[in-house]
């Protein structure tokens, strides 16, 4: 089976880094145009300058902090002035941002609100009627395990992505008749910036942190980026036709659910 998204136009939130980054690489070099946005301007640019060079394909980077309405507006204009319209919708940004619930303020769930659900409902606003008058298109939410099996002191971050999981259900049953498929994919331990972050502010070599973080997934070891941009490859190709509404755990089986 050959994936290919040649003439394919795709716009990934939180591409500068970690697995947006990841995701943004194999879809240029399956042949999709793509369009990456962060909050920084210098790792944007530096990644989509790479991108261009190993794939050949456009890479254009966005500057949007998609916690605001209004800079998601202009980043997904500017978007919409480069490539005229988006096929493939990638909604990628967010952290980990898991506290016991009494300790969580109102400030912090509505941030995480924000950034991991709202960010995700207006750039798909944006996205969908292109989508429809196409008849083709693709939405994948990367979400976390978390959504299917929430923790103890994982406020707010596992509730806004269980909310997450909805929205893609609810999606992709208005999608499917227009040729719009919604898919999520649920992060397990996957190797990200977050963790390289987590090993240094702790003093522990990365590698040794990533083997300690492996003992606890069933496949005994972490995933790696491209493992997870592989998911996102397919989902977003036509090899996926038939797959809508799923929220996929790529996680080594560390999710007790299903």
């Amino acid at each position: 089976m050959d994936i290919k998204l040649t003439g394919r136009k795709a716009l990934i939130t939180g591409g500068s880094k970690g697995l947006g980054l990841a995701i943004a690489r194999i879809f240029a070099e399956a042949g999709a145009d793509i369009a990456i946005m962060a909050r920084q301007q210098g790792p944007l640019d530096e990644a989509a300058s790479a991108i261009e060079a190993s794939s050949g394909r456009k890479a254009l980077p966005v500057v949007c902090d998609v916690r605001r309405a209004d800079e998601i507006a202009a980043g997904f204009a500017k978007v919409r002035q480069a490539f005229g319209h988006i096929d493939i919708l990638v909604n990628n940004a967010g952290t980990s941002n898991a506290h016991p619930f009494e300790t969580v303020t109102d400030e912090q769930w509505q941030e995480d609100l924000d950034l991991k659900l709202f960010a995700a409902i207006r750039l798909t606003r944006l996205a969908w009627p292109h989508m429809k008058q196409r008849k083709w298109g693709r939405v994948i939410n990367v979400l976390n395990i978390g959504a299917k099996a929430p923790r103890p002191a994982s406020a707010p971050t596992s509730v806004t992505r269980a909310a997450g999981m909805a929205l893609t259900k609810v999606l992709a049953g208005e999608g499917a008749p227009h040729g719009i498929l919604v898919n999520a994919l649920l992060v397990g331990f996957i190797e990200s910036d977050q963790w390289a972050q987590r090993a240094a502010k702790l003093g522990v070599p990365l590698a040794d942190f990533l083997a300690k973080m492996g003992k606890e997934v069933p496949m005994g070891r972490v995933g790696a980026a491209q493992e997870f941009a592989n998911a996102a490859c397919f989902l977003a190709s036509d090899a996926a036709s038939y797959i809508t509404g799923t929220a996929i755990n790529v996680d080594g089986n560390r999710s007790p659910v299903v």
